[in-house]
Formats: structure tokens, sequence, C-alpha cells
């Protein structure tokens, strides 16, 4: 029996069943697309997650304080005073440092913002004018804090999106007053919105000058002094000098705070954060798989439940052709055909309508939320392959229930 006979056969099989086969298939089109869907919602995600990151700049490193220990218990990273404006500023000694383009320090803490009879509790974040072209801001109105505003402690504030529409609606706010901590600024610019994910937050805050978010907001030195800051953005020339930039970094630090131990300083850069949340929405892009895979699970079940029926009914043609010559390896051959081609036609047609789902999907919006696809051949050829091994593995047993079948027994069978 030759491969034509076989297909023969096996389209002859399924086309004498067509609603039988038709729901068959519809099982299996249903799993494979809600698979492909899913995992392009969760690949649409993870890409667009990546990509807000990645617009700032996959060239920054960022430099924050150690750990505090006290009565022999550590604090998390960050919660020591060991970073000061003078540490920041020896980076950009190019003798020292030459793959340091820029340096913008900052010091962070929350307030209770009010504006005529409006408030919200938010971060505020002091910064230097250099922190524009490092974290990549855009002004949507007015102006970002300048040299004179940081020089001066200037009362000055530039607000997040979020925090200009919760406090003005859709007025503009530059040049409006507003309090923090009870202490009157004069809003001077508005930062164009991040939009949603994981850059939201940034949207969420208001940045004033770094003098003065630290002799009016917190206000917190070191022994010698010196005013210190909570973290360190540091732009890199390019992005092939990272790993000379660290170096540098290391070697500026240890020299200034005299360690020769372990560090009170760790550095992290953009590029890991990306690499991290990959992992992470990895992860998550093969779970919302797998929980549509129960349902491409359901639809090999059927095909072995159709299987199993068809050989109830065809005992009689098996016992035929067991009495004509035909062997065992023959009849699993034939079923386990006819089940290997229901489940690649109908993962076939589940990759094409999980491709059209997945670009009726791109770009609704449910709720707050706005959907992002992104269809993969890489996505399609696992969902193809998985529906094709389903099938494969709930048609053994009905193709080798079959080829068991006595001739004799199967002749007499009503």
């Amino acid at each position: 029996m030759n491969i034509l006979d076989i297909l023969r056969t096996t389209f002859g099989e399924l086309k004498g069943n067509k609603l039988r086969t038709g729901l068959t298939l519809l099982g299996i089109i249903i799993g494979v697309t809600a698979v492909i869907a899913l995992m392009s919602i969760g690949r649409g995600a993870q890409q667009l997650v990546t990509a807000n990151i990645a617009s700032l700049g996959t060239n920054l490193l960022f430099v924050r304080p150690g750990s505090t220990v006290e009565a022999g218990v550590r604090g998390g990273l960050g919660t020591a005073a060991t970073l000061t404006m003078e540490d920041a500023y020896s980076l950009l000694d190019p003798a020292r440092s030459p793959s340091i383009e820029a340096v913008a320090p900052e010091l962070q803490t929350t307030a209770q913002v009010v504006a005529g009879r409006l408030n919200t509790r938010t971060r505020i974040i002091g910064v230097t004018p250099e922190y524009q072209s490092v974290r990549n801001y855009t002004i949507a109105s007015g102006q970002f804090i300048s040299p004179a505003h940081v020089q001066n402690s200037s009362l000055v504030a530039v607000l997040g999106s979020n925090v200009a529409a919760t406090l003005f609606g859709l007025r503009d706010p530059t040049g409006q007053p507003i309090r923090i901590t009870g202490r009157p600024y004069t809003v001077i610019g508005v930062l164009q919105s991040k939009g949603g994910g994981a850059l939201g937050l940034q949207d969420d805050q208001v940045l004033v000058p770094l003098t003065t978010a630290f002799y009016r907001l917190t206000s917190q030195r070191t022994a010698g002094g010196l005013v210190t800051v909570q973290a360190i953005n540091v732009q890199v020339r390019d992005s092939k000098e990272m790993d000379s930039a660290v170096q540098e970094i290391a070697g500026v630090l240890r020299l200034r705070h005299r360690i020769t131990a372990d560090d009170d300083f760790t550095i992290a850069s953009q590029q890991e954060t990306i690499q991290t949340l990959e992992e992470t929405t990895g992860v998550f892009v093969w779970f919302l798989g797998a929980i549509a895979g129960i349902s491409l699970l359901v639809g090999g079940i059927g095909i072995m439940n159709i299987m199993l029926v068809s050989v109830t009914e065809r005992t009689r043609e098996i016992g035929i052709r067991k009495a004509v010559g035909a062997r065992r390896i023959h009849i699993l051959v034939q079923f386990l055909a006819e089940a290997t081609c229901l489940s690649v036609a109908g993962g076939g047609l589940g990759v094409f309508f999980g491709w059209l789902a997945s670009r009726f999907l791109q770009g609704m919006s449910l709720g707050t939320q706005t959907f992002h696809t992104a269809f993969n051949g890489d996505i399609a050829l696992i969902a193809l392959l998985v529906s094709i091994a389903i099938g494969l593995f709930f048609g053994v047993y009905p193709a080798a229930r079959a080829s068991r079948l006595h001739p004799i027994e199967a002749l007499r069978y009503e």
C-alpha cells in the first residue's frame, strides 16, 4: 500500500463524514487560533514595553548608593547616603572617564502638590538641566529647569502630564502657582506624556531644581557636609563603550570614597533592565500560550474520540482488509494518517484565523488599555507543530487498537 493509496483512502473517509470532520477540525482551529491570538497579544505588549524603555537610550548607566547596615540588619540598595553632587560632576573629568558624555544627578521624595482646590500626592524629583537630555524628556509647553534655577535654588517646577491634567485639567499650567509642602512654586513647564505601560510613572511626577529639593524638601548630607543624591544618571558616548564606562565610574568613585573593600555604590545599565524585562515578560507570554493550549488539548481529545468511533464503525472493513493481506502496519498507518490530516488541516486553518485575530485586535481598546499585537512566524510554527503533535499523540491509541483487531473477530462484528 503506497502513500497515494493511503491519502486517497484518508480523504475519502474524511469526506464521507463531513459534519463529524468539520466539528473535529473546529476544535483544533479554535485551539490554535486562541494560542496564536493570546501569544500575539503578549508578544506585542513585550515589544511595546521594551521599545518604550529603549527609547530612553541603551547607552545609559544608573549609579545608586549602597545599602545601610543598622544593628546588624542590612537595608535595601539605595538606602545609604554615599553619593554626592561632587561625585556626579567628578565623572565628567575627560582624563579619568573619557567614555562619559553627560551626568544627571537626582534626588527624590514624595509630597502633596496643591493648585487651588485640587491636590495630589506624587513624586518630587530634584534634577539638573542635564536631566532632560540624559533621560530623553520633551517639553510640551514652557521650559525646562535651567542652570540659574539650580544655582539660585529657585521655587519653580516642571509638571508631568498626568499631574498637570489632575491639577489644571485642560488649562495650560505654565506660569500658574502651586504649593508643595505648603511652599509656593511657579510652574515653568509641562512634560510631554510618555504614554501608558512601563513609562506611565514618568507622567506622575514633578521636577524641581536639585538644590531646591535638597534645601526645601529633603535635606540630607554626608558626614563631611556634602549634598547627597539618590542616583546619578550617566550617559555614555557610545553603547560600545558601556563596559569601559562602568570601569571608569567604579575607579573614580572608589578613589573619591577611599574604598579598599566592598563598593558603597552599585552600577546598572539600561540594557540590563531591558534584558530582565524581556525575560520576565517572556515567561508571561508563554504562560498565556499555555493557558490557550488547554483548548488545543481539548481539540486533540476530540480527534481521539472521533477516531475511536471510526474504528468501531469500520471494524468489518478492517477485518476484510486483513483477510485479503493487509498487515498491522498498514492499518496503523492508515488511521494515523487520518488523525494527522485532521490536525494539519485544523492547525493550518487555525494559523490563518490566528493571524486574522491578531490583525483585528491590533489597536483595539478595552477600558483604558489598548491592545498591541505582534504576529511572528515562530508563534505560528510552534502552534502548528504542537497541533500536529497532539493529533499524532491522540491518534496513536485508536490506530493501535484498529491494527490489533483479529480478522475473524472483525468479520463477525455487526
